[in-house]
């Protein structure tokens, strides 16, 4: 008589068969190893950038001799008076003037650039996808590309070295990103809130400005801030379109230009100290900026995903 044969030592097999090596507590241990891997990536790309933001920062108490001597070694004398000497030297005009700009030039952009990008998004009708092609196709052409017919157009318009040429100009250098950006976050809201409002007898107008337009206020502050800082960081375009055409013609320097123009005026005598503290002054608000509003910039970037 014949006995079965016992399948104890086969089923484990195939069931482990095609997984990877399991640690005691249960996790892969391929999981492991990647996720110390990008841990250790992280960790790296952090220090890129918070080293040279701090050595930047210490280099403003040193002195020129310091500096000259060793430029990693560590501040002798702490003492604010070189932040004092940069502002008088002219930072605070760059600065006082980037903010006028930004402070119409980034709201403009908003709301120019989230009412054509809602009608793309919820509207059908001709010419709509050559409308949203034509946006994007306008972010991938380098701004250099345009820089010599673009002066030339706003000198005509009577607008060069002034505060509304650089303001109509960001705006319209910020919108084809900004269009791109809120068209795949409007597609994502739902159509029946749209709707619902539709039939409650709002107009289109009122319907984009309380109903859907809050409702994208996570994409809103994400593209508000990248345009933040992609205009306040902007030289190109300041540099072309901010300077003085006559001598009774005033200097409208942007910070940008003014960190440059403080760095050639100085001549033989620099006073590197200045200079980091000015782009400290620079770097500062836009630090304050983002990490003020970074989980609602991951929220933003995430929702229209998760969606």
């Amino acid at each position: 008589m014949s006995t079965p044969i016992k399948e104890t030592t086969k089923v484990p097999a195939q069931r482990s068969a095609g997984r990877a090596p399991v640690r005691p507590d249960g996790r892969p241990r391929e999981g492991v190893v990647l996720n110390a891997f990008s841990h250790g990536f992280l960790a790296l790309w952090a220090l890129l950038i918070v080293l040279p933001l701090v050595w930047l920062v210490l280099s403003s108490f040193k002195t020129d001799a310091q500096i000259g001597g060793s430029a990693f070694g560590w501040p002798q004398h702490w003492s604010l008076d070189v932040f004092s000497r940069a502002w008088k030297t002219g930072i605070g005009d760059y600065l006082l003037n980037t903010v006028i700009v930004l402070v119409f030039s980034v709201p403009l952009t908003m709301l120019f650039g989230s009412m054509a990008a809602y009608v793309l998004a919820r509207y059908r009708f001709p010419g709509n996808r050559f409308l949203y092609y034509f946006f994007v196709a306008g972010a991938m052409f380098p701004v250099f590309l345009a820089l010599v017919p673009l002066f030339f157009m706003v000198k005509r318009l009577d607008m060069l070295n002034t505060y509304q040429g650089l303001i109509l100009v960001y705006v319209a250098y910020s919108l084809p990103f900004t269009v791109f950006f809120m068209h795949a976050f409007f597609r994502t809201l739902p159509t029946a809130v749209f709707e619902a409002a539709i039939l409650d007898g709002a107009s289109h107008t009122r319907t984009f400005f309380q109903v859907m337009l809050p409702m994208a206020k996570p994409g809103l502050i994400s593209v508000g801030i990248f345009n933040t800082l992609g205009q306040w960081n902007q030289f190109i375009l300041p540099t072309v379109l901010m300077q003085p055409q006559s001598g009774d013609d005033p200097e409208r320097y942007v910070l940008t230009q003014g960190l440059i123009q403080l760095q050639q005026q100085m001549g033989y005598a620099t006073d590197l100290p200045v200079l980091f503290a000015g782009v400290t002054i620079a770097m500062i608000p836009m630090l304050v900026v983002y990490l003020s509003f970074q989980r609602q910039v991951q929220a933003g970037l995430t929702s229209a995903t998760l969606k």
